[in-house]
């Protein structure tokens, strides 16, 4: 029998209950005062005051805000327990020392504003059509990948700084598991700007990698192994993965995709397997970096995650998500290959998966 998961608190009071109701209700209110108050500076000036706090004139007196401004967003953020008011001196308090301290409170909170926010009110019609009708808000595009470059700012900025602090986390500890087979040829599918493939032809100097990407993603990516020394050592194929006859180069001994397959939908996801399976040398394997919700030690990651996944519908592809390590297992094992390790806890909240042919 599955176990049960939830994330309110066992025992729950029906008060209780209701006003966490009504933080979704207002939830989208919260969120743009809070932002208010740390992109115009409130919550830093509050931070500089430390415990000894501001009044309401104080901060008024700076001439960089209204006393209107100042008390309506501040009261919100009171709510929130963002600042809290003591002898009527405004304090930050727990949760705003983390908006303006916290790496990862910042990089979700920009990534949300800017990226998501306005497409995020096309969720029910892009989970409808199966499309990601939010992305008009950006631009004129079917999906958001082949112009992660050309994205504009600071949505692009705020896109990369949330995928590289997600993914840069877990490089480091991953490359003696990418090595452990001593490969020869390495495929990185979904080669993104490079980062990994930098890492891993530093790492080896006998190495020889394979970057697969859409045709945009890998120009950055040569331009960064160009800089570096390294593009003779690497070989550039521009793919396509959405048309299922777009083949792979063969005969490799491991093949790496990291936070990649979570741009797809399930049955792109099994034609990607049935492609890679076929790409691999006689005892080749097959190494997959990601993000699951369902194997996080700590539920703000588990939260994060899944509320990652309407981004994807809305902004991204229009199917896929963050999914459980399940889904990946098993659209696998139907492509032909055969789990063979799990390691968790690698940089923020990534798995690693490896599998072979079965």
């Amino acid at each position: 029998m599955p176990e049960t998961k939830r994330f309110s608190p066992p025992g729950q009071k029906a008060f209780d209950a209701r006003f966490e109701a009504q933080k979704i209700a207002f939830g989208p209110v919260v969120f743009h005062c809070v932002h208010y108050a740390w992109k115009r500076g409130i919550l830093e000036a509050l931070a500089e005051a430390g415990a000894e706090g501001l009044t309401l004139d104080a901060l008024e007196a700076t001439g960089r805000w209204s006393r209107y401004a100042l008390k309506l967003v501040l009261e919100s953020c009171l709510s929130a327990g963002v600042v809290l008011i003591e002898g009527g001196r405004w304090q930050l308090d727990k949760v705003g020392f983390c908006m303006v301290s916290d790496d990862i409170t910042r990089v979700n909170f920009d990534f949300i504003h800017d990226v998501c926010y306005q497409g995020l009110f096309e969720l029910a019609r892009s989970l409808d059509a199966g499309r990601p009708l939010g992305l008009a808000h950006l631009g004129d595009w079917d999906s958001i990948y082949p112009v992660l470059s050309a994205l504009p700012e600071p949505a692009r900025s705020s896109w990369f700084a949330f995928d590289h602090h997600y993914s840069d986390t877990s490089f480091p500890s991953i490359l003696p598991d990418v090595f452990a087979t001593a490969p020869r040829r390495l495929m990185d599918i979904g080669a993104n700007t490079g980062k990994f493939s930098l890492a891993a032809l530093a790492h080896d100097e006998r190495v020889e990698l394979h970057l697969v990407d859409l045709p945009q993603q890998l120009a950055v990516a040569e331009a960064q192994l160009a800089g570096a020394g390294l593009r003779a050592r690497a070989e550039l194929h521009p793919r396509n993965l959405l048309e299922p006859s777009s083949p792979l180069p063969g005969g490799m001994d491991l093949v790496w995709m990291s936070q990649f397959l979570s741009c797809f939908g399930e049955a792109e996801i099994a034609s990607i397997f049935e492609r890679v399976a076929a790409s691999l040398a006689e005892q080749g394997q097959v190494l997959v970096l990601d993000t699951f919700w369902d194997r996080q030690r700590y539920d703000i990651a588990a939260y994060c995650l899944i509320n990652t996944s309407p981004y994807f519908t809305a902004m991204a592809s229009g199917n896929s998500k963050i999914y459980e390590s399940a889904d990946y297992i098993r659209l696998a094992e139907s492509a032909g290959l055969r789990l063979l390790t799990v390691r968790d806890g690698i940089g923020y909240c990534h798995s690693l998966l490896r599998f072979a042919r079965a």
